[in-house]
């Protein structure tokens, strides 16, 4: 909605800003919540650090891979110039379901690098914090006139949307109910935390629900560029997957377990 701000000079995007905010308040939160559960915090800080990274690398290649009709004009390219922003073109933006599955990535790679210990206790605590960086990346969202929502009776009217077809016309505030999703979701995560209970699944947890609410979520969005296949979009399409991953991996557990009470 706003956009950006100048600050010294500088303009400042409210999306960068509000995410950094968002990432700093998360780590925090899992920093704290590593000593409270008696967990190592260097261990921590190092998983954060590779799931950041995940981030980074699964946010782009999911964003690049919904602008896969852009990568016919890599042939097409006349200088090394027209390359670069063709690149940034394909690659220049993030999906928040490709970083998520790349730094749930990043973070499982740490583990098995470093041969952590406990890592299902690391999972559990920094669960919560996964939808409380989403509260604030949400809410950046609507500053800067991306994610934007369906035409409403009800909403906002945007003037400096990421998309100049988005201005002007009054839109569903689809990031602030993402936002308030989140941030439900998350304080629903810290009870589970904090009362035992679900142990170890705290993550599952997480994906479960989050990818329910984004399937709903969804049908309110009105940035139709970010690719739909067979009528659902990119987001829907992969909640969908996610399903079918939870529910093969209870099956699987329970198999292993009803395996393990068998008798010789």
């Amino acid at each position: 909605m706003l956009g950006s701000f100048t600050l010294l000079g500088r303009e400042i995007g409210w999306y960068p800003l509000t995410a950094l905010i968002g990432g700093l308040v998360a780590g925090f939160f899992c920093y704290i919540m590593a000593k409270k559960r008696k967990l190592s915090d260097i261990d921590m800080i190092f998983m954060l650090l590779s799931a950041v990274a995940g981030v980074f690398v699964g946010g782009h290649i999911l964003y690049a891979i919904t602008n896969i009709q852009y990568f016919s004009l890599l042939i097409k390219v006349k200088s090394f110039e027209e390359f670069i922003n063709v690149l940034g073109t394909i690659f220049g933006g993030q999906v928040f379901y490709g970083g998520l599955l790349g730094g749930i990535a990043g973070a499982v790679v740490y583990a098995k690098c470093a041969r952590l210990e406990g890592f299902p206790d690391y999972e559990d605590t920094v669960a919560p914090a996964i939808p409380l960086f989403h509260f604030f990346g949400r809410i950046g969202c609507f500053l800067g006139g991306c994610c934007y929502g369906i035409e409403s009776d009800f909403g906002f009217v945007f003037t400096n949307a990421v998309v100049q077809s988005a201005n002007g016309v009054r839109r569903f505030p689809v990031q602030l109910f993402e936002s308030g999703f989140n941030l439900l979701l998350f304080i629903f995560l810290i009870l589970l935390l904090q009362k035992g209970i679900m142990k170890h699944r705290l993550i599952f947890i997480y994906l479960g629900v989050y990818s329910v609410g984004r399937f709903i979520l969804e049908y309110f969005r009105g940035d139709t560029y970010r690719g739909f296949l067979f009528g659902f979009s990119t987001s829907q399409i992969i909640s969908m997957l996610i399903w079918v991953f939870l529910i093969i991996y209870v099956i699987v557990t329970r198999l292993k377990k009803q395996n393990n009470k068998s008798p010789e």
